[in-house]
């Protein structure tokens, strides 16, 4: 609360001084008499676009591998700790096919289709499949394809930077879960 003294210190906005909060209605009528598919891509756009769905399905085939390589190491796990980090094992996976549905509705919304083709996953992923029998190996093969994962994201957002907000944003949330995923390793390998 505020006392005389500060009070008489504190200025109110002018009238003059007052910016109304109001959208621009010339642009508002511009958008209506023009809309998105009244205007062809240019040809500019249209292949930025066609790199960006490429790029989104690198992506997708990685997370998908990833999937994979989690789902595996859950079922094969053995040792004394591999309940309960064969149980993160199936976390990681259920996170990264999340990551995948993701990527793959956003490539249909940019007007792409997603590739799940099995027969050009491994090659267009990032990150390895692993068939590790040992539980430190396993560990250590999804640490370095989180590290993979991390670097991949952080230079698909940089690529993608201003030019489609949307996209970066889900970038930077899978993002998030890698490098949550890839400190998480890193711990158990500490420990």
């Amino acid at each position: 609360m505020l006392t005389r003294t500060h009070a008489s210190n504190v200025k109110p906005l002018a009238p003059a001084d007052r910016k109304p909060l109001m959208l621009d209605g010339a642009a508002l009528d511009a958008a209506r008499r023009n809309p998105p598919a009244a205007d062809p891509p240019s040809a500019e756009d249209a292949q930025w676009r066609d790199a960006l769905i490429a790029l989104l399905n690198d992506a997708l085939a990685t997370e998908l591998v990833c999937m994979l390589r989690y789902k595996r190491h859950h079922f094969t796990a053995r040792g004394l700790e591999s309940l309960k980090i064969g149980e993160e094992f199936l976390a990681h996976a259920r996170k990264e096919a999340v990551h995948a549905d993701r990527l793959a509705q956003r490539i249909v919304q940019l007007g792409g289709e997603p590739d799940f083709a099995p027969d050009t996953l491994s090659r267009r992923s990032h990150a390895a499949y692993d068939e590790s029998r040992e539980l430190r190996a396993m560990i250590e093969a999804n640490l370095v394809a989180e590290r993979i994962a991390v670097e991949s994201y952080s230079q698909s957002i940089a690529l993608v930077g201003a030019r489609d907000p949307s996209t970066r944003r889900l970038l930077e949330d899978i993002l998030a879960d890698e490098q949550e995923h890839a400190e998480e390793l890193r711990g158990w390998l500490a420990d």
